[in-house]
């Protein structure tokens, strides 16, 4: 099979000048574009892969408190009839566990101290089908007995407040009652049955979880606020939500997971997008630097284009040999680039220790941030859309020095050779 000339031309000029002198200058300035190309995609990808890795453990560590789906009746009443509400969600395919809760705002005292907390009725033998945290802690919810008062609290917050197992604190309802002396605020004295830590710092620094019948009490309700779902794809959370409001019976209200933190997810995904087109410059840079590259060459190789023109090729030959040798360097730049930002992505939790320990430093200190190990996580929806970008960017660089290499006078070329 014979390769098209204007190919085997293109890739020749593409290696020429490392074994000589003459356009030597060229071929650094080449090397330099595909090495800036290499370094702009393996930056994409790293620090892509850097931001997916932080959103998916912060998503993990919020989903091990917040479950999939929430149906709870308007204005934080008692579900009409939970026991239809909870059969009806289970016929849905995607759910895989159902779990009754109930939700309120209260303040937690102990002495002088005193701290708002969200208080989560909990039924502790269906807690685990719903959050991970549940089931890892299912020996300390346990001893959530009804009747009991007891209460498991976040770490942070025991931490707050001085407080350890077995130890007394104070549930003030923000509803109070009504007596002879005004508007009286409900106190019940609460029992520390233990803590749990989800490394979240929102919920561990707030949520208080007691035995939802204890909180129906408490809150005067007659009975769960809401019950909470377990889907086999979170990713489907908004899909199903959908589904359920127009298969379950009664006025409620559907939450997914996405909504409870929508803000924040809402700007992790735009930071997202800035690093891509701020990083995707830096490739757009090193691309453009072959239009200084192959002017150079066009320049170089004017008395090579008057001959190939004189043998009869055409302004489109000519330009098909410039543009692929700017697309060589633009395909292998872009290849490198891919190969070295996946092997440092994929192994971002040995080389970061390493340079930690030859640096004699943390990066992420325990005391300081949420996760103390970088994490990482190369997707190909943002790795496929870099590397054709890259290719593109590339491409486009070639097109005018291209066309200004078929527009040589074979004549004026060759007059002074």
């Amino acid at each position: 099979m014979q390769i098209p000339y204007e190919l085997a031309l293109g890739w020749r000029y593409t290696r020429a000048g490392r074994a000589t002198r003459r356009n030597g200058f060229i071929s650094f300035i080449s090397g330099v574009s595909m090495l800036g190309i290499a370094l702009g995609v393996a930056a994409l990808i790293i620090v892509l892969s850097v931001m997916n890795g932080f959103q998916k453990e912060v998503r993990d560590r919020m989903l091990s408190v917040v479950s999939h789906i929430e149906i709870f009746a308007p204005g934080g009443a008692a579900l009409p009839d939970m026991a239809r509400t909870m059969a009806e969600a289970r016929q849905n395919p995607q759910v895989v566990g159902v779990a009754p809760f109930v939700a309120a705002q209260a303040l937690l005292a102990r002495g002088e101290d005193m701290k708002g907390a969200l208080v989560r009725g909990i039924d502790p033998a269906h807690e685990g089908e719903v959050t991970e945290l549940a089931a890892a802690s299912s020996e300390t919810l346990a001893r959530l007995v009804p009747g009991e008062f007891r209460v498991v609290l976040g770490v942070e917050l025991a931490r707050s407040l001085g407080v350890g197992v077995g130890d007394v604190v104070t549930l003030i309802a923000p509803a109070g009652q009504v007596t002879p002396a005004g508007v009286v605020p409900r106190l019940k004295q609460m029992t520390v049955a233990g803590t749990f830590d989800s490394g979240h710092y929102e919920y561990d620094s707030a949520l208080v979880m007691l035995h939802h019948e204890d909180a129906q009490r408490i809150f005067r309700l007659e009975g769960p606020t809401g019950i909470r779902l377990k889907l086999h794809d979170l990713h489907q959370a908004r899909s199903v939500a959908q589904a359920l409001a127009g298969t379950l019976s009664g006025e409620l209200w559907i939450r997914d997971w996405s909504q409870q933190n929508k803000t924040w997810f809402a700007a992790v995904q735009m930071e997202k997008r800035m690093m891509f087109i701020i990083l995707t410059l830096i490739v757009a840079v090193a691309a453009f630097n072959l239009v200084s590259t192959l002017v150079m060459s066009v320049q170089d190789k004017r008395a090579d284009i008057a001959i190939l023109r004189t043998l009869g090729s055409s302004p489109r030959s000519i330009m098909g040999i410039f543009v692929v040798q700017g697309a060589m360097v633009g395909v292998i730049g872009t290849l490198a680039g891919l190969l070295l930002g996946l092997g440092i992505a994929f192994n971002i939790d040995v080389i970061v220790p390493a340079i930690e320990r030859l640096l004699g430093a943390s990066f992420l200190p325990k005391d300081v941030y949420l996760i103390s190990q970088m994490p990482s996580n190369p997707q190909a929806g943002d790795i496929v859309p870099i590397g054709l970008i890259s290719l593109l960017l590339s491409f486009v660089a070639t097109l005018y020095p291209s066309w200004h290499a078929s527009r040589v006078n074979p004549a004026e070329a060759l007059r002074y050779e």
